[in-house]
Parts: structure tokens; sequence; C-alpha cells
């Protein structure tokens, strides 16, 4: 009897692109894996109706929605149109109370449509949409794989981001967090697994740690924290 292959359906994060899932490598015998792209928002569309579009990508039900980063957010509205097997979000937030002080500020001043965003496209460095601080060799590490750059996406997802409304969190989440992470401290975040010297890009650099616990954890295995 042939084993179930369970569909992994990937959303990266803000203005990044499918390459940086390059390294995510889960056992073929038992998953199969998909990015899903951003895409172009039409003009002020909901956060709601942009996650029924992206929701239309997952043709399986009882599929498992990993999400990181402002891609964490996008897979929590996306599940309200679909029947999932497991919701997983890594270095992002699970409601509003989450943010960091700067975004609510930034949301409160409304600074963040001040963000150049034409400059920085023709600049050719998006790594100023990671919004929080990073090392220089983070942002370069990062900007390898900033892809998505337009204008239009830019100026949406940011705006969506910051101003995420959601008070409600969704108990079912699954949520892997890095207490190194500068753009989300780990002080705010509640009810994670916590990756020991994990950061922001640790989808990039911490690879090997994904490859290893993401099949328990998608299973619904036993997983001990201290495997962190």
């Amino acid at each position: 009897m042939s084993q179930e292959i369970i569909p992994v359906y990937l959303v990266p994060g803000l203005a990044a692109g499918s390459d940086i899932f390059k390294n995510i490598k889960l056992p073929q015998d038992r998953f199969r894996v998909e990015v899903i792209e951003w895409k172009i928002p039409k003009v002020k569309e909901p956060i709601e109706d942009y996650a029924r579009r992206m929701a239309a990508d997952v043709k399986e039900d009882n599929a498992v929605l990993i999400g990181v980063s402002f891609g964490g957010v996008m897979v929590q509205e996306m599940k309200s149109f679909l029947n999932l097997r497991r919701l997983i979000i890594i270095s992002s937030v699970k409601s509003k109370f989450e943010l960091p002080t700067r975004m609510k500020l930034a949301r409160k001043t409304m600074a963040y449509k001040l963000v150049p965003t034409k400059l920085v496209l023709s600049s050719d460095d998006l790594t100023k949409f990671a919004i929080g601080p990073m090392t220089k060799r983070r942002l370069q590490i990062y900007q390898e794989y900033l892809s998505v750059r337009n204008e239009t996406y830019l100026n949406w997802a940011i705006e969506q981001m910051v101003c995420w409304n959601r008070t409600q969190i969704d108990e079912s989440v699954v949520h892997i967090h890095g207490d190194k992470d500068v753009v989300f401290p780990i002080d705010k975040i509640k009810n994670c697994i916590v990756l020991k010297e994990g950061t922001h890009i640790m989808i990039l650099n911490r690879y090997r740690w994904f490859n290893k616990h993401l099949p328990k954890i998608i299973l619904d295995e036993t997983y001990s924290p201290d495997e962190a």
C-alpha cells in the first residue's frame, strides 16, 4: 500500500522569492513541496481579498501551509479559505500584539507611507525592506533573496505588515521563532517553538534544523522544545 504524499505549500517573506527556500529539503516519499509566489495587489486590495487569491493556488484539502515573516501573516489570512492539515509560521507574528514597538509607532504616525520605494528600487537595494535592524552581513545575505521588485507590491505589503489588525490568536498555529530575531523580538512572542541563536533569516542559515524537524512537526509527532 503506497504512503500518503502530503502537499506542503511555502510562502516567502516580504519581497522574497522562492529562492529563500532553496535549502529546504523534505523527504520526497512523504511530502510534495511547492512555493506560492507573491502576486501583484489590486488597487487598495484588502488583505482578505488578496489572501483569497493566494489561497486559490492551494489545490488540495488537508494541505500544509508554511509562511516566513510576512508570509506567516499571509498564511494565517489564507487559512480562512482552506481546509488545512497544519499551519506553520516561521520568524513571524500571530497578532498585532506581537508586533514590535517601532511598527506600532509607524502605524500610529503613518511613517510607513514615507518609505521611498522608487528610490530603493532604482538603487537596486531591497535590504531596506527588511523592516527592522540587521547586521551588515545579514543584510547582504538577505539581499540575494529579495527578488520581488514591484513598487505596487512593496508599498502594499509594507502597509499590510505594519497595519495588520488581527487581535485573536489562532491557537492551532505552530510558531517557530528565533531567540535572536531583531525584526520580531522574542520578548513580544508567545507560545512558540524557540530556536536557540535563531535570527530573522534562520530559514536561510539554519536550514539543517528545519530539514530535520519540520517533518515531525508537520506530522504532529512527538517533539520536544529541548531539541531546538
